[in-house]
């Protein structure tokens, strides 16, 4: 189930002030009282080194950059429809959401957007992945759909006991999952179809399946740890029946296909490239100094010349 989280980019109207800041109104007064004022450049000065602002700046140029290269494959009607649904899943606390998360209807919208895009290109930088290399590693680690039960509990000594009832000769697995699993499956006694590309159903309860003979009941409970809560459930399987294995990776072409794309989409360090390549092909440059580390989880410091421009001198670039 997808969680109820809306993530922050524009945290908190101080960095969006601050970054407002910088697009020209240069020693304007934005306060005034008696004995002085505020000036836009002297609040600048003041608040841009907050970690706020820095984030609200590397949204700005990832929107920038992505936005010039992708614009038209991401539509309005896309981004109304995501946050349609998160409000749908918010009911009557989505203002109040988005209010704790320092966001307005129309700079959540402009997140959705700028997530959508840098999430296109991912995807297209992932289909270039689909060598007959990759094709072939992804077939050696691809298990074909299997039909199997499961019992979900969250007590341990309960799990246990049910275990044993699983285990025992003759025993309706079936059953046992209607009247004690707390998965979605119990209704239909556990029944899961799946291989491993699937994501319905924990890797570790996969991995153990995958390793019982055809009939067989595990002979240990397989726990799952909720990493949003650190509460572990326990999982008793048995696996029905199986598919053989062809011996060509050909004949499960879209199945891997679409493994190695998600796999890829859920890498933090190929995304990670994907967004530093934009970066540098769009030649983006950093002006202040006060930034110049804004863009240092995408691009090294190896590679600081190409991102921070260095003061200007008599010398005339090259």
């Amino acid at each position: 189930m997808k969680s109820k989280k809306i993530i922050a980019g524009a945290v908190t109207l101080l960095a969006a002030a601050t970054l407002a800041a910088c697009s020209g109104s240069a020693g304007k007064d934005i306060i005034s009282m008696k004995g002085g004022t505020i000036t836009s450049s002297e609040f600048y000065e003041e608040v841009k080194h907050n970690s706020a602002a820095q984030q609200v700046l590397l949204q700005m140029v990832i929107n920038d950059v992505f936005d010039a290269k992708y614009g038209k494959e991401v539509s309005s009607k896309e981004v109304d429809e995501a946050y349609n649904d998160m409000a749908k899943q918010y009911g009557d606390q989505f203002d109040q959401a988005l209010a704790s998360a320092g966001l307005t209807k129309e700079s959540y919208k402009e997140q959705i957007r700028t997530n959508k895009l840098v999430e296109y290109a991912v995807e297209e930088a992932a289909k270039k992945e689909l060598t007959d290399e990759n094709y072939k590693a992804a077939f050696e680690k691809y298990t074909p759909k299997v039909e199997a039960r499961i019992i979900k509990l969250a007590d341990e000594a309960k799990a246990k006991e049910i275990l044993a009832k699983a285990q025992e000769q003759g025993a309706d697995f079936a059953k046992l999952a209607q009247d004690n699993s707390a998965d979605a499956t119990a209704k239909d006694g556990g029944k899961v179809t799946f291989d491993s590309t699937s994501t319905e159903v924990p890797t570790e309860v996969q991995t153990a399946i995958f390793s019982l003979d055809e009939g067989q009941v595990g002979a240990a409970l397989v726990p799952v740890v909720d990493m949003a809560t650190y509460k572990a459930d326990y999982y008793i399987v048995k696996l029905d029946s199986k598919t053989k294995k062809s011996d060509k990776w050909e004949d499960y072409k879209d199945v891997l296909k679409d493994s190695i794309v998600s796999t890829k989409q859920h890498d933090s360090e190929f995304i990670t490239g994907v967004v530093s390549k934009a970066l540098q092909d769009a030649n983006v440059k950093v002006k202040d100094q006060a930034f110049q580390n804004v863009l240092s989880q995408y691009i090294s410091t190896g590679e600081k010349s190409a991102t921070t421009e260095a003061p200007t001198t008599e010398k005339s670039d090259k």
